[in-house]
């Protein structure tokens, strides 16, 4: 029978250089969803992230995450979206639409901005327009959809696996 140690905290796994995915979350209705997608963020490595409002960050959720993560604030996503795509980064939706592609067959560009929907509205038509590709996760069983930030999750662990040296 094999042996296995718990390892509790285990370092992180060294990037060769930093992530280039910037994550862009919308007001949300709940900050718990809100901290649970920082944090994740700061598991996957990034740090950098825009955020609508002004929300308060729970830190007993968020964690360290908080430490690595530059966070802009925006009063509306749309202008920042736009300079940042301008720059050269594809604006990457993720949202149940017509003409979506499937995470499992996506391939992210290296250097893109990833959208994450409201978690009772999605992604609104003004944003969604401007989306260069729209990913979704396939669902079977109900409910309909995840919860944003176990989607969030499960999008970012997909461009870390496509993407595992940074």
């Amino acid at each position: 029978m094999n042996e296995f140690r718990h390892i509790r905290h285990q370092p992180p796994s060294q990037l060769t250089k930093p992530r280039e995915l910037v994550l862009a979350v919308p007001k949300m209705q709940s900050n718990v969803n809100l901290a649970r997608i920082v944090r994740v963020a700061g598991c996957c490595g990034l740090t950098h992230m825009l955020v609508e409002g002004n929300p308060k960050i729970d830190a007993t959720i968020a964690r360290d995450s908080l430490q690595q993560i530059t966070i802009e604030n925006h009063r509306t996503l749309l202008p920042a979206l736009r300079r940042w795509r301008e720059s050269g980064r594809p604006l990457v939706g993720l949202e149940q639409a017509e003409g979506s592609i499937s995470l499992h067959e996506f391939r992210f560009p290296r250097q893109a901005v990833l959208v994450v929907g409201h978690e009772r509205l999605g992604l609104d038509g003004d944003l969604l327009s401007q989306m260069d590709h729209v990913v979704e996760i396939p669902i079977y069983g109900r409910p309909f959809s995840y919860n944003v930030a176990t989607a969030t999750a499960m999008a970012l662990y997909e461009y870390c696996r496509q993407y595992p040296e940074g």
